[in-house]
């Protein structure tokens, strides 16, 4: 089949496939489950201490990332097959007041957002990925996972994470400290990450109440003392005051792609913390409700295929005729000592 002809045929198939998509409407967004559970992160908090990153990988027997040969110790840049929670690092100019946009810094943490309506779990083909129904966290089958790596493109966080390095390898990501031979939130326990956090910039609890709290935060006036939880948000065992410092008017995570169980709010702009700008309907909406529209009793893949079909027959046969030294083209050959046919 002659490359022209090759794509002819795809262009008609597709054009035959879009055919349907005048009628494709994006499904709502879906809502957060009612007992939710999350995390706040609060970089005005943050210290940078990443005894966070130390527990996650203790919890869930994670390697260190060493960086060279000079490095003697835990130097994760970034999240990994081996690493599910990283703090990064924000500076400007002369970086000297933290929370800061000009000349100050700040830092900021990196893991699974554990989206309302995942992009990753829409993606994936055989449903290696899902929600919990209860919890509302993004979970991981490997036994189901056929490698395929849909979830990795699919994310807008970049979070999935493949080994590479391994033949076997898998799909590596943050689950709350909750999957098979690490079930500490079924058994009312905190997330690695919560637990360890001597400031409470990382905040463990229902999406409900984390909300709440984000927003009694921000309208808390610059200066005058908060009291500030620690561990867990609703239990008011753990606290301490601290100067309300001057946050940034946004929740990330309340509306973003329909919202994410994971949220941050910080001092400067959040763009500037490693978190994209995003749309509040979500990715997920939108795909599912043109496939589910074009894929709707097979009809647009058996148009395109029967277009295909019908291009790559009419072509080898034509072929066969232009061809000499085809068999619909070719002399007979003599079946006797006298050439007679």
């Amino acid at each position: 089949m002659k490359r022209r002809d090759f794509l002819k045929a795809t262009a008609g198939g597709a054009t035959a496939a879009l055919c349907g998509i005048g009628t494709a409407e994006a499904r709502e967004n879906k809502e957060p489950l009612e007992n939710a559970i999350g995390i706040l992160y609060d970089a005005t908090l943050c210290v940078g201490c990443k005894a966070c990153v130390r527990a996650c990988k203790e919890i869930n027997g994670l390697p260190p990332s060493i960086m060279g040969e000079d490095v003697q110790y835990d130097a994760a840049r970034d999240v990994s097959g081996d690493t599910y929670n990283v703090i990064k690092v924000y500076k400007n100019g002369t970086s000297e007041q933290k929370d800061r946009e000009v000349d100050g810094f700040s830092f900021a943490k990196k893991s699974c957002m554990h989206c309302v309506d995942p992009a990753c779990v829409s993606a994936c083909p055989v449903t290696a990925l899902d929600k919990n129904p209860q919890t509302g966290i993004v979970q991981y089958n490997p036994d189901t996972c056929i490698g395929c790596r849909n979830c990795m493109v699919a994310c807008p966080y970049n979070i999935p994470q493949y080994e590479y390095n391994d033949p076997r390898g898998q799909i590596q990501k943050c689950q709350f400290c909750n999957q098979a031979g690490v079930e500490r939130i079924s058994q009312g326990l905190l997330p690695g990450c919560a637990e360890v956090c001597p400031t409470g910039a990382t905040l463990f609890g229902t999406r409900r109440e984390l909300l709440e709290e984000a927003k009694r935060r921000l309208a808390a006036k610059p200066g005058e003392a908060y009291t500030y939880a620690r561990g867990r948000a609703s239990d008011g065992l753990h606290t301490h005051d601290k100067e309300a410092p001057e946050y940034r008017q946004h929740v990330y995570g309340e509306r973003e792609l329909g919202g994410t169980q994971v949220m941050h709010i910080a001092g400067v702009p959040l763009q500037k913390l490693g978190l994209p700008e995003l749309p509040e309907r979500s990715y997920a909406s939108i795909a599912e409700g043109v496939q589910h529209t074009l894929y709707k009793g097979m009809i647009a893949p058996a148009i395109a295929l029967a277009g295909l079909a019908f291009v790559v027959k009419r072509n080898t046969s034509k072929a066969d005729q232009d061809d000499p030294q085809s068999k619909n083209s070719r002399r007979p050959e003599p079946n006797n000592d006298r050439g007679e046919p």
